[in-house]
């Protein structure tokens, strides 16, 4: 496979950015500024990176343009470099492509449906009753069971496994190990005894999802579980039964929603957060890493939980002084009471 090649100047009209230098400077390539080498495109997005700029061997950069004067070469001027240099960046992935057809060791169910322009590798096996959209890719060892759909464009990159009732939009990537569409964790006690609460629901991803390595997304009781479009989930996370997700949220590694959460959009969820069920999280709420969200948030913002990371002696102490806080409040509001 050639490598991609493109000149900075067409970078710059591509992308629709100010170029400042040499258009003719070949790119193959990109990196950190501090590993790049020449032929290769870096970025500066913070100004604490700005010392490497001397040293960097990069042969293009993209940056803000109050940044561009400290520059040794070449430079792309954008609002935003780091997401300018992400879209760069993905014309130098190098992916294979798959051919459409059905792998000979793949195991279809007669009443399952496969776009001609589908690629469905070994060891693959779809249930009765499933779609799989045009152009989309099941790697090795993925499971469809019944009743599923798969969009469009879809690529399940290898042993994904959706359970039953689960349809994916157009355009969903799901990386290996992730299970969709498995019973939500729905019981009832009876007479000392656990009983099973059937899970009648399904999965629903909207368009342009992706979804983790290892992570799990329960199908709804009743209702379905919902990913709205363009919802990013990153590895091992757990989403609990009849969950919603909005449009255009991102939850980070180990973070958790547990069952009928409802989480907005445009919302971050940082890693191992988690959010209790039946709880409901407004649009643009910032989660901050390893925070227990308890009661809902109503207000867009950035919100945190837990303690400050110190030494062990330290924190030994603090966690003692917890147990006081509620007398404590008490001495201090009775003191206020006899001052006044």
């Amino acid at each position: 496979m050639t490598p991609p090649s493109f000149t900075s100047g067409e970078l710059a009209d591509r992308f629709g950015l100010e170029l400042r230098g040499d258009a003719s400077l070949d790119i193959e390539g990109v990196a950190t500024l501090a590993r790049a080498e020449p032929g290769q495109l870096a970025f500066l997005a913070n100004s604490r990176y700005r010392g490497q700029l001397g040293d960097s061997r990069a042969s293009l950069v993209v940056m803000r343009a109050e940044d561009a004067d400290a520059a040794p070469g070449a430079v792309l001027i954008a609002k935003d470099p780091y997401t300018a240099f992400a879209k760069m960046a993905a014309l130098f992935e190098r992916r294979q492509a798959r051919e459409p057809g059905i792998h000979p060791n793949a195991v279809i169910d007669p009443t399952a449906r496969i776009a001609p322009g589908a690629h469905v590798g070994p060891f693959v096996t779809v249930g009765a009753r499933s779609v799989i959209g045009e152009g989309s890719v099941l790697g090795p060892g993925c499971i469809i069971g019944e009743d599923c759909v798969v969009g469009d464009g879809c690529e399940l990159i290898a042993r994904v496994t959706l359970v039953t009732r689960v349809r994916l939009g157009q355009r969903v990537l799901v990386h290996p190990g992730a299970v969709i569409g498995a019973d939500g964790f729905g019981l009832a006690m009876d007479s000392g005894h656990w009983i099973k609460v059937p899970q009648l629901g399904g999965v629903v991803i909207g368009d342009d999802c992706e979804i983790g390595a290892n992570t799990t997304i329960d199908r709804g009781a009743l209702d379905d579980t919902v990913l709205e479009e363009d919802v990013r989930l990153d590895n091992q996370i757990q989403i609990g039964h009849n969950v919603r997700i909005g449009a255009h949220t991102a939850m980070a590694g180990c973070s958790a929603a547990a069952g009928s959460a409802r989480i907005g959009r445009y919302c971050l969820i940082g890693g191992a957060a988690g959010v209790l069920g039946h709880l409901e999280i407004c649009d643009r709420v910032v989660v901050t890493a390893m925070s227990l969200v308890t009661s809902s948030i109503t207000e867009p913002g950035e919100y945190s939980s837990g303690t400050p990371l110190t030494d062990n002696r330290t924190w030994r102490k603090n966690a003692a002084r917890f147990k006081q806080l509620d007398a404590l409040a008490r001495r201090v509001l009775a003191a206020d009471k006899e001052t006044r």
